[in-house]
């Protein structure tokens, strides 16, 4: 399983990586600290969080390649997934969408990174 990041994607993820920094795609089930809410409704939803290393993922206990180094997922969250997929950046909405070979996963890919900090 691997997924490719278009350059626009891949650019504006590592913009917020450096030492001691992880990537998650999460699974939005409600399980675990960074799911920000349960599915109520039939859509399959994933969002890309960005954790340090020194923060909880006792949740996540399986990466998936991608050429912005691994990504960590709740491993059940693979039978919502496909082999080979793709983040791409739509630049004009500023949003990503996760999509592979049967089709898009996710149009509307949130992003978050937990290690911000907030006034």
């Amino acid at each position: 399983m691997k997924i490719t990041l278009d350059e626009g994607a891949k650019e504006r993820i590592i913009q917020h990586l450096g030492d001691h920094k992880l990537v998650l795609l999460t699974f939005e089930d409600g399980v675990g600290p960074y799911s920000q809410h349960a599915m109520i409704h039939m859509q399959t939803q994933f969002s890309l969080n960005i954790i340090s290393d020194t923060m909880p993922k006792e949740d996540y206990n399986d990466t998936i390649s991608t050429n912005a180094g691994d990504f960590w997922i709740k491993g059940y969250s693979k039978e919502d997934l496909q082999e080979n997929m793709r983040i791409t950046l739509n630049p004009r909405l500023s949003s990503f969408t996760l999509s592979g070979d049967g089709g898009v996963i996710d149009d509307n890919l949130g992003f978050i990174d937990f290690t911000e900090k907030t006034s």
